[in-house]
């Protein structure tokens, strides 16, 4: 990426150089936080959050994989879901299972929670996108499927991070249910086993 960021600074494209810069800082943002924030991430959630921010930014606006691939954009729209839906679902289970929090919410509120939040976060994304493109004169709304207008791309953006959302929120139901399967359920138990101070325990 120091290589790219040289390139696209010599060829003038400030738009792509001003993105590498950004992907380059947001990786080091899940290292910062445990010191910054007081919060163990595990590995595994770490290294997704890292890929995802080089694949969106860097692969996607910078080498163009959003023109080259047309899957792209729908499999990190998809992508995120998983990832806001897993945030969502912790914000909550977090409050929920916290000894100093006098707050107990059934598994299909946590869900449920879950699955909006994750689909707010994706429909402010798309907000954003139409807010570049119609100020800036960009194209975050790619054509797509012969619609120019980039109507088609924001609705499929929209159904696969719901459906990513929809999966995320199942798992932590299914957790929270005590139907501990799956890797994501490990990711959980991790997160909560490594952050006790979270949930008004000691460690």
């Amino acid at each position: 990426m120091a290589a790219e960021l040289l390139l696209l600074l010599r060829a003038e494209r400030w738009m792509h150089a001003f993105l590498v810069v950004a992907v380059m800082a947001a990786t080091v943002v899940p290292f910062l936080a445990p010191k910054r924030l007081g919060v163990v991430i595990p590995a595994e959630l770490q290294i997704l959050a890292i890929l995802f921010i080089f694949a969106t930014l860097f692969l996607g606006e910078v080498r163009a994989y959003y023109e080259r691939l047309w899957w792209w954009d729908l499999a990190l729209h998809a992508t995120a879901g998983l990832l806001l839906g897993l945030v969502g679902f912790l914000i909550v289970y977090i409050l929920n299972e916290n000894d100093l929090v006098d707050l107990q919410m059934r598994p299909s509120f946590v869900a449920l929670f879950a699955f909006f939040f994750s689909v707010g976060i994706g429909t402010l994304w798309e907000i954003f996108e139409f807010a570049m493109d119609q100020i800036f004169g960009l194209t975050m709304q790619k054509p797509m499927l012969g619609d120019l207008s980039g109507l088609t791309d924001t609705m499929w953006d929209l159904i696969v991070d719901a459906l990513g959302a929809t999966v995320m929120s199942v798992t932590g139901w299914r957790y929270m249910k005590g139907i501990r399967n799956g890797r994501v359920d490990t990711w959980v138990s991790r997160f909560i086993a490594r952050n006790p101070q979270l949930f008004g325990r000691k460690g």
